[in-house]
């Protein structure tokens, strides 16, 4: 289990801290974070954000196996209980997985200086998943009907698209957590334990199966580098 103590400033960093005026500090957790321990934590932060003791923080991570409910989560989209644990999330959205092989950004953010708009908020994290992604050579795009970040499958079928990156988020007195994760390597088949977002035709994809060799420390260095301009 990872502890408090074991996080580190992101090494990434050092490459952009001179070039990125305003980004907000980014730890990096080396081993995987439980996902209880992973709430206590962003709590914990938020609450002294309100009091003035911490700043803005981007949190990298990777969990173990799980699942978690969302607000909006349906019982039946839980597909195998059984498969991994299951947590109740207080973040919006349905069932997700987390899990090694995916990143995961948690987003501690204060909109009471960056601006009052939820919807505005989600779209610029949707951005910043998409330039990120450019960034790593890959095209994808937002859907219309569905929050998160797709690739389009021409090669598979006529308007099909994967599902690449997930967002879900919650505000607490206007400052953010929880946040998103993108599909670098994980095993994209725990993903059949539960329907994902409550889309039952949804394809799951990662930057492993579309033939993409990019480390989650190459993700990362595309992440802090398109932060500020996503967020404009």
């Amino acid at each position: 289990m990872t502890e408090i103590g074991e996080q580190i400033t992101h090494p990434v960093l050092k490459e952009y801290s001179n070039e990125i005026i305003g980004l907000p500090s980014c730890r990096l957790s080396t081993t995987p974070v439980t996902y209880p321990e992973a709430v206590s934590e962003m709590e914990a932060h938020i609450a002294a954000m309100r009091t003035g003791e911490h700043d803005e923080l981007l949190w990298f991570l990777e969990h173990p196996p799980l699942y978690t409910a969302g607000t909006g989560a349906q019982e039946s989209d839980l597909l195998s209980p059984e498969k991994f644990p299951v947590f109740k999330s207080g973040r919006g959205g349905q069932f997700t997985y987390h899990g090694p092989g995916q990143r995961v950004v948690y987003v501690m953010l204060d909109l009471n200086q960056r601006g009052r708009d939820v919807r505005r908020f989600v779209q610029q994290l949707q951005n910043w998943i998409i330039n990120a992604l450019n960034e790593c050579g890959l095209q994808t795009r937002t859907d219309s009907a569905n929050i998160g970040v797709w690739v389009d499958r021409p090669d598979l079928g006529e308007n099909r698209a994967d599902k690449i990156a997930a967002i879900g988020v919650r505000l607490r007195k206007w400052i953010s957590f929880h946040g998103i994760s993108i599909n670098v390597s994980p095993d994209l088949s725990h993903f059949n334990g539960i329907i994902p977002c409550g889309i039952a035709d949804q394809n799951v994809t990662s930057l492993q199966a579309l033939g993409m060799d990019i480390s989650m420390t190459e993700l990362d260095a595309a992440l802090i580098k398109t932060f500020q301009t996503s967020f404009e």
